[in-house]
């Protein structure tokens, strides 16, 4: 059964817009934390299993929510065509190795993202069956709609685990949501809030009961564009951190979004750094045009000193942009930003608030969440240029290329290393998909030769391009 076009971020939408979708680009997937992890399918195959297809009603309806698709979007859609270097099924994987590395063009390859972050759920899954198999019963004892279930037991299946028995409690889950969706309506408003969570589903039919105990609640804006569709929700979305990695400033990737696009814009700040970089850009651009609403994005570091320091520069600029907050947020630090907004004086109608993981799996119950693992999808090669993610946090640092595993077998060292494709192997090394189902000495991972000069060479040209 085919995948809608839909079935993403609506963020997707508009940076192929702002940028180049038929461009040859590589992403890949992993996990920056958790221990080995073992890889309950193929993941090539996994991966390719979720291409999607658009068809006339797809693109109208995006049409009527400012996300107007060009003819280069819908032929690398069409085309539909990726090259996949990925973990085999049984292969064990470190933190920061690649579970798959994702070529094609750039439209399709950023489209993934959601859907291949939701394996996070049945990696850690199969992972728990290995490692702590008495666990099982518990975590998944109790699911949140048919899909996870069959989720559940595909997985284990996989792997030659017996299934427990699983009950399916729809209504359990969805109140669990609704209590949480509503405490944060009550605290900002429905209409200051908005949902951010299909990546950390398991999958998307559970993403869609949490988004009607969302809706229920008070909260009508998802960035999954079908489950807006299918609950007659407003899609949102607008810059994602692959963005400024693709033009490689935050200048550059700002005036793309804001000149290409004629909606809104919304400058996400952290790609390189917050304060150095990505607030003075966005302010300046902002100060251009100050009657637009186009808004700041936080996300990594201390968000609270970036604020402050944004409201400072704001008014010495006398220029209002509206704030978006949404990594990480819960009910508390909600009332904490609403409490800074009052002190700094910013209006009501110029914050908002992004909830992701705390609303749809906090709640799901099995604590196999993809904050528990840091599971992240990035844009390591755009065109022939290798990019990377730095941020003000340096655990958020991601890896540059076309990155590829390796996986000791003799001799000494670390048990993995990140290659480049078509690199020499190193002595004692073979690739991971032919190191079979072993699990890895230790958790020691470096950078080869390879890999660690395109670092050096993406990092030192992402800071030549600040300001």
């Amino acid at each position: 059964m085919s995948i809608s076009v839909l079935a993403t971020d609506g963020y997707k939408f508009s940076m192929a817009e702002a940028g180049w979708p038929l461009r040859k680009e590589t992403f890949y997937f992993t996990f920056r934390r958790g221990g080995a992890q073992v890889v309950p399918f193929d993941m090539a195959a996994y991966v390719k299993s979720l291409l999607p297809r658009g068809d006339a009603s797809d693109y109208a309806f995006l049409a009527e929510h400012e996300y107007a698709m060009g003819e280069a979007f819908k032929a690398a859609i069409r085309d539909g065509h990726v090259q996949v270097h990925g973990a085999p099924k049984g292969a064990w994987v470190l933190p920061r190795e690649p579970l798959a590395t994702i070529t094609g063009p750039s439209a399709l390859v950023s489209w993934l993202e959601p859907l291949v972050l939701q394996a996070h759920y049945r990696i850690q899954l199969a992972t728990l069956a290995k490692k702590n198999p008495e666990a099982l019963a518990g975590a998944v004892a109790s699911v949140t709609c048919e899909a996870h279930r069959a989720v559940v037991r595909e997985t284990l299946d996989a792997i030659g685990v017996r299934a427990p028995d699983i009950h399916v409690d729809a209504d359990a889950y969805a109140s669990r949501v609704a209590t949480r969706a509503k405490e944060i309506a009550d605290i900002a408003g429905g209409a200051r809030v908005f949902e951010v969570g299909l990546r950390s589903a398991t999958c998307i039919e559970q993403h869609m009961v949490a988004l009607g105990a969302c809706k229920a609640a008070g909260i009508t804006r998802t960035s999954h564009v079908l489950g807006a569709q299918r609950l007659d929700m407003i899609p949102i979305g607008t810059m994602g951190h692959e963005h400024v990695q693709r033009y490689g400033s935050d200048e550059a990737a700002f005036r793309a979004m804001k000149e290409r696009r004629p909606q809104r814009s919304s400058f996400l700040l952290d790609t390189f750094d917050t304060l150095k970089s990505g607030l003075p850009i966005a302010l300046e651009i902002i100060a251009e045009d100050p009657n637009a609403r186009d808004s700041i994005r936080y996300d990594s570091g201390d968000k609270e000193a970036q604020y402050a320091v944004a409201v400072e520069q704001s008014n010495k600029l006398g220029v209002r942009p509206v704030h978006i907050l949404e990594d990480g947020f819960d009910a508390d630090q909600l009332r904490r930003f609403e409490a800074l907004r009052e002190k700094s004086g910013v209006k009501a109608d110029e914050q908002f608030y992004g909830f992701g993981g705390w609303l749809i799996s906090q709640t799901e119950g099995s604590g196999l969440t993809r904050d528990k693992v840091a599971a992240v999808y990035k844009l390591t090669q755009t065109g022939k240029r290798a990019v990377m993610k730095f941020s003000n946090d340096a655990g958020k640092v991601s890896v540059p290329g076309v990155p590829v595993a390796w996986r000791r077998v003799s001799g000494s060292g670390p048990s993995g290393i990140i290659a480049q494709e078509g690199e020499p192997l190193r002595e004692g090394y073979v690739r991971l998909e032919d190191a079979g189902a072993v699990m890895p000495a230790d958790d020691r991972v470096e950078l080869s030769d390879a890999t660690r000069t395109l670092a050096e060479d993406a990092k030192r040209a992402a800071f030549q391009g600040r300001t």
